[in-house]
């Protein structure tokens, strides 16, 4: 490992796959050109749409279709390695999708799938959700290799459950692909990122979606790089827009050795 500049890509999607498609390819080219070899979308970067059934009908079989093609063809073209926010993967269920973290190395190969394991329910006031509708949950968590060291996959509800990432055992970037609702982004969003690097003593990269969409919901934002220590590296409130921060081994090394808190575990 060496220290290497990533970047968390903040969107506004809208009901349109093409315009999404082609604010992500401006992202991406604008991250690869100040340096950028590690890129992560925001979750549901293809589509947020007027009813959550709309992902549905994007629903794309296991390795091809426009999302997953643009995935591998962005990363190719500007030679970094990708985190695909989700892509919605087809189910046995014509009514239901898996959200699906894919990750695809530096020659558009794809080298990872992580399904969304925790589906998001909230009522509060005028705000209603239930992903349970229109989601089938993943079954196991998922963590790779790679040229920055090792990557943990989760997606925006499963911040909420920190036993996810102690099964994985050390990682060193952590991703948190999202799009949190504005309250509860405004109660807790900073708070379980920086949970969530402090305990497990990683990188968190958490890119978003940050504005008000056309369906007018509005996300939350603040997509973020945190550090092994907890400090926010970089941040962006809202707007679509481009995050960057240096990953560097050193500081996760020094971290772990000033405070051994993993090798200091009891329970396992």
């Amino acid at each position: 490992m060496t220290k290497t500049r990533v970047a968390a890509l903040q969107m506004v999607s809208s009901p349109e796959l093409g315009a999404n498609l082609d604010a992500a390819g401006r992202l991406i080219a604008e991250a690869a050109a100040s340096g950028a070899r590690l890129a992560a979308l925001p979750e549901n970067f293809y589509c947020i749409g007027r009813h959550e059934s709309d992902k549905v009908a994007l629903a794309e079989p296991d390795g091809r279709g426009p999302i997953q093609d643009f995935l591998s063809r962005s990363a190719r073209e500007h030679r970094l390695w990708l985190i695909g926010g989700t892509a919605p993967i087809a189910t046995a269920d014509r009514s239901r999708i898996r959200s699906a973290c894919l990750v695809f190395d530096d020659s558009g190969r794809r080298v990872a799938r992580y399904d969304k394991m925790h589906l998001f329910r909230f009522s509060s006031g005028d705000e209603r959700y239930d992903e349970t509708r229109t989601l089938e949950a993943g079954e196991r968590p998922v963590s790779i290799e790679s040229p920055f060291g090792r990557l943990a996959l989760s997606v925006c509800y499963d911040v909420r459950f920190p036993e996810l990432y102690r099964s994985l055992g050390e990682s060193d970037l952590i991703f948190v692909p999202s799009a949190f609702t504005f309250p509860t982004g405004a109660a807790h969003w900073q708070t379980l990122l920086r949970a969530r690097a402090i305990e497990n003593q990683a990188y968190v990269i958490a890119p978003a979606q940050g504005g008000r969409h056309p369906s007018d919901r509005r996300t939350y934002g603040h997509t973020m790089i945190v550090d092994p220590w907890g400090d926010v590296l970089a941040m962006r409130e809202e707007g679509e827009g481009v995050v960057l921060a240096e990953i560097d081994p050193a500081r996760l090394a020094e971290v772990r050795a000033a405070l051994p808190a993993n090798a200091n575990r009891r329970l396992h």
